[in-house]
């Protein structure tokens, strides 16, 4: 892309996600085995087939009487079927006797089905003296009867690759018997903060600096997202310590996260570096506000001298591939609203992607109502923070108090939503309807 043109969100986000090469399981280095303790929150890389039906037998889904259906298709209060109970079949107990005609097992729900049985009685339907049982209601044939492989057949897909394996998934794995899980490993992302001005929080503040909270953000921030940060620390404003920083962060890398030095400053130079490193720039402004400027580019993967590290080198496989294989760039803004606004909107995205999540790729919209006035300038999408509730089956948004400045990191604190001014409108008033999207908060 050439040119400083500014980008419609939805053609960055569309450019962005082209650029993504994800995660796939028939590349070895993509993939690792964790534990099913530690699998919660990580996304299968293979398809997942169990040797195990489910049910794994016939079972009776009620406490009852397991009996031949023929035995009592057509009992009633007035005509009971009286039978001879043979056996008791609690759940775990393998049954030892065959129900013959005139006969029945009392069994509790999850218990094996005994051979020539094919039907439950619900006890409440039933009566039992000793060893006889009164059966008082015909049931239908098979009545609470689960059958074996009726919920899934050994040998099928039980969960598919990209699967983002929640509490639920991990249930499944569990009654399949998986203890060791095929999953992608999780993205690296190197974080730069540029500027001389910036200093660590373990640093005391003198007059003029400013304290890198982006770095902390932007990690916390892949932390959520299932990434891997690695924190690079403050680069300085030099174009030589930029190149350097780059470098290295390329060396280790499928993602970089730098903030600041994308705009028209003169300290702003990583466009400047991106292309001396080779890299292909493919957005460089957005009409976003905030988080206007943002550079998105790949370059190659290298080493720290700068050397173009392919597949095969890089990963010491014998395929005898050279193909190199790109490192996906975001330069956010520097003011810290912006660098996590560009976050949410664009790079979580591009996250997805690379994580191995299949289609569709999306954002948590939705739409709500505005509890307050929003106002933009109405040429680029304006994103207001604050929070959102469902009340009474509807979405309200509720914005922060307080400048909703881009310098302004304050007032994010406790928020869970950006509501959106679109492009060609000025104000949202109150009790209209606004799109909201969601963020980390939930």
């Amino acid at each position: 892309m050439s040119g400083s043109s500014l980008l419609q969100p939805d053609d960055a986000e569309a450019i962005i996600l082209r650029c993504v090469q994800p995660f796939t399981g028939q590349k070895a280095a993509d993939v690792e085995q964790v534990s099913l303790e530690k699998a919660c929150g990580r996304i299968l890389a293979t398809d997942i087939v169990s040797q195990l039906d489910f049910p794994h037998w016939d079972n009776s889904a009620m406490d009852g009487y397991a009996v031949r259906f023929e035995d009592v298709q057509s009992c009633s209060a007035e005509a009971p079927a009286v039978l001879e109970i043979v056996e008791e079949i609690p759940a775990g107990y393998q049954p030892q006797r065959e129900v013959g005609i005139g006969q029945a097992s009392r069994i509790l729900t999850g218990a094996v089905m005994p051979a020539g049985a094919d039907t439950i009685v619900i006890q409440e339907e039933a009566q039992r003296d000793g060893d006889r049982v009164t059966i008082l209601s015909s049931p239908k044939s098979e009545a609470f009867v689960r059958h074996r492989a009726a919920f899934y057949e050994a040998g099928q897909t039980l969960l598919a690759a990209g699967t983002m394996i929640s509490a639920t998934e991990v249930a499944v794995l569990a009654a399949a018997q998986c203890v060791q899980i095929p999953v992608f490993r999780r993205p690296k992302v190197a974080i730069l903060s540029t500027g001389s001005e910036l200093v660590s929080p373990h640093q005391p503040l003198q007059p003029g600096q400013i304290v890198d909270s982006n770095q902390y953000a932007l990690a916390a921030l892949l932390e959520e997202a299932g990434a891997e940060p690695i924190c690079c620390g403050i680069v300085e404003d030099t174009p030589e310590a930029l190149k350097k920083a780059i470098a290295h962060a390329a060396s280790q890398a499928d993602m970089i996260l730098s903030s600041g030095g994308v705009s028209v400053g003169d300290y702003d130079y990583v466009d400047r570096i991106l292309a001396e490193l080779g890299a292909t720039i493919h957005v460089r402004s957005v009409a976003v506000k905030p988080g206007k400027p943002l550079t998105v580019a790949t370059l190659s993967r290298s080493d720290e001298t700068g050397a173009v590290l392919t597949q095969a080198s890089s990963e010491s496989e014998s395929s005898g591939s050279s193909k190199s294989f790109p490192v996906l760039y975001f330069g956010l803004p520097g003011n810290p609203v912006s660098a996590m606004v560009s976050f949410w909107r664009f790079a979580q995205l591009a996250l997805q992607k690379l994580s191995g999540i299949p289609e569709p790729w999306t954002l948590k919209w939705i739409q709500g109502r505005s509890r307050h006035d929003l106002r933009s300038g109405g040429q680029r999408e304006t994103y207001l923070w604050g929070t959102v509730q469902y009340i009474d089956g509807a979405y309200e948004f509720s914005l922060a108090t307080g400048g909703h400045s881009s310098g302004n990191l304050i007032n994010l604190s406790g928020m869970n939503a950006l509501a959106v001014v679109p492009i060609g409108k000025k104000q949202v008033a109150a009790g209209e309807s606004v799109r909201i999207l969601r963020v980390h908060h939930g």
